[in-house]
């Protein structure tokens, strides 16, 4: 059976490791990042600038590695993606870290519209702050 070409445009991001090339094509400029509360930088971010500013930018300094790895993808036959996957990061002391995550994507004209991420962000958290 053919891939769905929505699971397509989310495979692309985790496959690219949110590579901000890839994340310009897939990612629909006014995108609406919802990050769960408690997890670090938890929020909503409007527009993918503010995506890479206001999340990305302060969650990567204070870790020395970290990439979303997705693991299963299911669409839902309308515009909805389900990924389950996990984030693998390394903290500042070199402490790894495994959290899973599951995001619902929604596609609007051809791209990525609307993430909503519910994740473990105890661990994270413990990582981030020693």
């Amino acid at each position: 059976m053919a891939e769905s070409p929505y699971i397509s445009l989310v495979r692309a991001v985790y496959e690219s490791k949110a590579d901000p090339a890839v994340l310009g094509e897939v990612v629909h400029p006014e995108i609406v990042w919802d990050i769960t509360p408690g997890f670090p930088g938890g929020g909503v971010y409007n527009g993918l600038e503010s995506v890479v500013r206001d999340f990305f930018g302060p969650l990567l300094e204070r870790l020395e590695s970290f990439r979303p790895v997705g693991e299963e993808y299911y669409a839902d036959g309308e515009d909805h993606v389900f990924a389950l996957g996990s984030y693998h990061g390394v903290g500042k002391d070199g402490t790894a870290v495994a959290a899973r995550f599951i995001h619902v994507w929604t596609v609007r004209d051809g791209r990525l519209a609307h993430l909503r991420q519910v994740a473990d962000s105890l661990v994270l958290d413990r990582v981030l702050t020693g």
